[in-house]
């Protein structure tokens, strides 16, 4: 791991790690007070599995779209300033999306919250991990359990929101609003200067930007292992949508649970990853990353598809919890990795695979229904064991235990 300073971390660096953290709870929060309308959306608009899947689609389109603007924003304003102002235009579209009044509407809105949040992602991280070099250890899985704190957090207003009756739009604003002000507070807090990070390690060895060795053999495998890093951080996303576009839908649909009990899988797959997460830094530290995410991807596998296998509503919530566990610190890991590659650029590797993992969020929903009109959203589903098997497979490009 690279290093910006080998003392220990100062009472600003501390509260940029407060400040970095309450960037990463309003990003969790914002776009999961909309996710638990979305039957409500789907009923209101009167559109089928498929062209709703294709209409939740917009989110990670805009996402991909907008992906690779990160890294020249964060170098030009830096991470701070972007990450703040993505996190207020977020809250916009999320708004919009939640008063829209017909699909087009309902997928523009979605658009530039996926673009928004696509920004924000890349720069709150970037952030995350020069505040991660300041402390000379690892902090990103805590980073991203505060994120979840937030998913549960958003999650958790939206049931109550509903259970009161509140109307869309008075729930989005009010929540758009707190989470904004939350942000913009956290900025003056973050740490100043520009974006930037030392070439060589902290005992001389060369850093990312090392020369490539003559027959190419380091460039090969560094893209070998970026692309199978995508496809770790990608197996996460895809699970982390089935909770997101598709785990209320499940249980009030499929297994006729009530819109508030719906809510449950959501906020228990998003609750479970918060938990992997708290103690993800520990179990990396004591077991090695490749180790923690076999056995999330094993746990992720089993236990959705035992869920799916014997389908009940306590059941299914299990499984929804399962999988957020195991998948919990496997994008951190894709991310923190990819930015310590070899051969490139600072923040390259984190942009790239931040970027194409949305593909995950992209290809998932229209997928899953249409494999949900012509086999019922139980079978589409099992994208979720898939992205478990996927990672077992793929885990050895992540570092084993240190010795």
């Amino acid at each position: 791991m690279t290093v910006d300073v080998l003392a220990r971390p100062t009472r600003a660096d501390r509260q940029a790690r407060a400040a970095v953290a309450v960037l990463f709870l309003t990003n969790g929060a914002l776009f999961a007070n909309l996710l638990p309308r979305y039957p409500q959306i789907k009923a209101d608009l009167g559109i089928g599995n498929a062209a709703y899947g294709l209409a939740v689609a917009a989110f990670p389109t805009g996402a991909i779209a907008a992906g690779l603007a990160a890294g020249v924003l964060v170098r030009r304003l830096g991470s701070a300033r972007v990450a703040v102002a993505g996190t207020l235009l977020t809250g916009a579209g999320a708004l919009a999306a939640g008063l829209a009044d017909s699909v087009a509407a309902f997928a523009a809105a979605l658009f530039l919250a996926g673009a928004m949040d696509a920004i924000t992602d890349v720069a709150q991280n970037a952030h995350g991990l020069r505040v991660q070099r300041r402390y000379g250890r690892s902090i990103i899985n805590s980073l991203h359990a505060i994120w979840s704190v937030g998913a549960v957090t958003g999650g958790a207003m939206a049931a109550g929101a509903i259970a009161l009756d509140l109307s869309r739009g008075q729930h989005l604003l009010v929540s758009g609003v707190l989470f904004g002000i939350a942000a913009c507070v956290a900025l003056r807090y973050c740490l100043p200067g520009p974006d930037t990070e030392p070439a060589a390690q902290e005992d001389g060895t060369p850093g990312r930007d090392a020369p490539h060795d003559r027959n190419g053999t380091a460039p090969r495998r560094t893209a070998y292992v970026l692309a199978a890093l995508v496809l770790i951080a990608t197996a996460g996303t895809l699970v982390e949508d089935a909770g997101n576009s598709w785990a209320a839908l499940y249980l009030s649909d499929s297994l006729r649970a009530s819109a508030t009990l719906a809510a449950s899988g959501f906020i228990a797959l998003v609750g479970a990853q918060f938990v992997g997460r708290l103690i993800g830094d520990r179990l990396v530290d004591r077991f090695g990353q490749r180790q923690v995410a076999r056995a999330g991807g094993l746990i992720a596998a089993a236990g959705m598809g035992l869920s799916l296998a014997v389908p009940t509503v306590p059941g299914t919530v299990l499984g929804f919890a399962a999988a957020g566990f195991g998948v919990a610190t496997l994008v951190p890991a894709a991310m923190h990795e990819a930015d310590e590659l070899p051969g490139l650029k600072p923040g390259s590797g984190l942009t790239i695979v931040s970027w194409l993992m949305r593909l995950g969020f992209l290809l998932s929903p229209p997928v899953v229904g249409l494999v949900a009109d012509e086999a019922g959203l139980r079978a589409g589903l099992l994208v979720v064991p898939l992205a478990g098997l996927l990672v077992l497979l793929l885990a050895g490009v992540l570092q084993p235990r240190r010795t």
